[in-house]
């Protein structure tokens, strides 16, 4: 029987790579988002390359009803899930604390701190029946060092470092693997996300040096996910040569 890996957030990004790089060794994956079409088209692709089962879930984790209908009524061969990847998240515009939009604190909170305590909670009974699983939650180095005009984005990444240790404080009489991965620049969508459409300054976060790539993040996420039953890492930062921090980038 093939392992299970949930992965939120799986229509583009860290996500589909993830979802990729798992079907690709074997695991059946159920892959959530926003985007149907997309989904839609990334479980054919697994099913067809891979020849793994995937079961695509439609909702936004903002949605905390949909959320919970979505999880919580899974059909019994996917109940046995071994891993839970919370990589739903986003950072919008980067702006000073006096101009940020309260629009976009409130859909980074709902979706990078709510977001993922709804489907946390609503898998948590899936390991809980069978004292078994892992939960890896995507952070930031922004939860390690606060930037200038990131505030509430960092404050979200800093609230899933924090969220990370109470679940693996809380959950351990469960035997629940918590991990917390902490990437530095990736290019993916998330500058285009950040700067609303805007491509060129989007570019620009990444010129004059190699950032990582979301494939990175899914081979340390499945290194992570595949170590013995008494192995957990519980807590790894991961950035490209370039940078040392979420302050510090050497471009050349």
């Amino acid at each position: 029987m093939n392992k299970i890996i949930l992965v939120t957030g799986a229509t583009s990004g860290f996500g589909k790579a993830i979802a990729e790089q798992f079907a690709a060794n074997g695991w059946d994956c159920i892959i959530t988002g926003r985007r149907a079409e997309k989904l839609t088209a990334l479980s054919e692709q697994l099913v067809l390359n891979y020849g793994v089962k995937v079961l695509p879930l439609v909702f936004d984790v903002q949605d905390r009803h949909a959320v919970f209908a979505a999880l919580t009524s899974l059909p019994t061969e996917w109940k046995q899930i071994d891993v839970l990847v919370n990589n739903a998240g986003l950072a919008l515009g980067r702006d000073n604390f006096e101009t940020a939009s309260i629009d976009d604190w409130d859909t980074m909170i709902d979706t990078n701190v709510k977001g993922l305590l709804y489907v946390s909670k609503a898998v948590l009974p899936y390991f809980t029946a069978h004292n078994k699983g892992h939960i890896i939650n995507i952070g930031s180095t922004a939860a390690k060092e606060v930037y200038a005009n990131g505030n509430v984005y960092c404050a979200t990444k800093s609230a899933v470092e924090a969220i990370s240790k109470a679940q693996r404080i809380d959950l351990l009489p469960h035997r629940i693997k918590v991990t917390a991965i902490h990437p530095g620049a990736v290019d993916t969508e998330f500058s285009l996300v950040r700067f609303k459409g805007d491509a060129a300054k989007a570019k620009a976060v990444y010129d004059g040096y190699q950032p990582l790539v979301a494939e990175d993040i899914a081979a340390t996420v499945f290194y992570c996910a595949n170590l013995p039953e008494h192995v957990c890492i519980n807590d790894l930062v991961i950035t490209c040569t370039a940078q040392a921090n979420s302050l510090t980038t050497f471009k050349g």
